[in-house]
């Protein structure tokens, strides 16, 4: 089989071609921007584009399949060719239902703990020896790739994202897999440069819901409202297991989870992850793991990168970043570090980097997430307004937007270095959250000086 992507610079593009390249396939791909891990990841296995850009000579009527990624737009000359040449183009949800048709195909969906609901859950596959198929947000501990792709595995386990497929495919793509088992872990507005409304974002939940095949099976948590509602008002012909908080205890800033007679110590913490680990325990329950066995595992789970990763610490503090972008992961994961370590101050900042989060009819939708923090730092760079070609606001608009009036705001990464730099890591945690890189800020470096 040969493969040409389209745009093969993306997290899941790239670990995508690594795994069909490993499979095999020849592989080729062509992108105009590309980034690391993806430079290092792809030139290792020889599939780094010989330039940058995109060719239409790239594109030739032997090519059995074009997989295209959501970076490449509708123009895309590539893209054109191979509609000329009238190839078989799939995004990349699309070739993964293909692929994983005769498999069991468990769908993980929800406006936030996609990614480590199916880190925890691939985490306990691979240490009880179980053959199973994945594709996965983050890059985990013990784990090569993203993306693992074989003819033999019976299960494939997939984070379910509800972002488009591709330019030409304006479909979300966790409706593409046709999930047996799907788990949705809340609903909590986002995309809204796609999605609107709240109520269309929530329609697409819904449309996940009808897409699970007749007989299979819906985890979902019953601590959301919204969530609770739809599934109530859903009259599909499958199983539904609600989840809640499982029993737990903290000690000595450790949490501890409680099951039977037992408990398990574990190395994460914060409710979120709780909720998110019950998820994940349903569905290896329903993978023939029990429960003795699940937690004994997940006693060794570190977390999936950047989900409260600690960067540094010392006898007293702690620094911790985290991929929270969203009203509803800032708030859950501000709450998990004051709750874990309540006799600490907490300093939390936030980099607001994405279409959604910068859009200022969105912005009121962060009212009171930081409410829990003792200092509340919001960063902008300046830059991200400029690339995104979206007009800046005053630090007045972010204040009233959080409803914090001691807020402080930076939209220059040298004063927010600055200020961090000068803070005190005594019976104080340091909170970092963000999808972008903060304008450039080394965390390691940064933790070195202030811990």
């Amino acid at each position: 089989m040969r493969i040409h992507f389209i745009a093969i610079g993306g997290s899941a593009m790239h670990n995508m071609a690594i795994a069909l390249h490993k499979k095999g396939f020849k592989v080729t791909g062509s992108d105009d921007v590309l980034f690391e891990p993806s430079v290092s990841r792809l030139s290792k296995y020889g599939l780094f584009p010989d330039k940058e850009g995109w060719y239409p000579e790239n594109i030739t009527p032997d090519i059995d399949a074009i997989i295209l990624g959501m970076h490449a737009r509708a123009d895309n000359p590539e893209l054109l060719k191979a509609q000329e040449l009238g190839l078989k183009i799939y995004s990349y949800p699309e070739y993964i239902y293909e692929h994983s048709k005769n498999k069991l195909r468990v769908v993980i969906g929800g406006s936030h703990g996609k990614t480590t609901i199916t880190s925890m859950i691939l985490h306990v596959l691979k240490s009880t020896g179980k053959d199973f198929d994945y594709l996965v947000g983050a890059q985990l501990e013990g784990f090569d790739t993203m993306v693992k792709l074989t003819d033999e595995a019976p299960v494939i386990v997939i984070e379910g994202d509800e972002y488009l497929s591709s330019a030409i495919d304006r479909r979300p793509k966790f409706h593409l897999y046709k999930a047996d088992i799907g788990v949705i872990s809340g609903i909590a507005w986002d995309h809204i440069n796609v999605f609107p409304t709240f109520d269309n974002y929530v329609e697409q939940f819904k449309l996940f819901i009808d897409t699970i095949q007749p007989g299979g099976k819906l985890i979902y948590s019953e601590t959301d409202a919204i969530l609770n509602d739809l599934v109530k008002s859903d009259h599909s012909e499958i199983e539904k297991f609600p989840y809640s908080l499982p029993a737990y205890n903290i000690k000595y800033g450790i949490t501890n989870i409680i099951a039977g007679q037992k408990e398990y110590q574990l190395q994460v913490f914060g409710e979120h992850n709780l909720l998110n680990m019950e998820a994940a325990r349903i569905i290896c329950e329903n993978l023939g793991i029990n429960t003795e066995d699940f937690y004994t595992q997940m006693s060794s789970f570190k977390g999936a990168a950047r989900r409260l990763e600690l960067v540094g610490k010392n006898e007293s503090a702690e620094f911790f970043k985290d991929f929270a972008h969203s009203p509803s992961k800032l708030t859950a994961t501000i709450h998990a570090v004051k709750t874990q370590f309540p006799d600490r101050k907490l300093i939390a900042c936030i980099e607001l980097h994405t279409f959604s989060s910068l859009n200022k009819d969105f912005l009121s939708q962060y009212a009171h997430t930081m409410d829990e923090a003792d200092i509340a730092l919001v960063f902008i760079d300046k830059k991200t307004f400029e690339q995104k070609k979206m007009a800046p606001y005053a630090a007045e608009t972010v204040k009233d937007a959080f409803a914090r009036e001691d807020l402080v705001f930076y939209n220059d990464p040298a004063e927010l270095q600055k200020r961090l730099e000068s803070i005190v890591m005594k019976d104080t945690n340091l909170l970092m959250m963000s999808s972008g890189n903060f304008g450039g800020i080394n965390l390691p470096n940064l933790a070195e000086k202030i811990l």
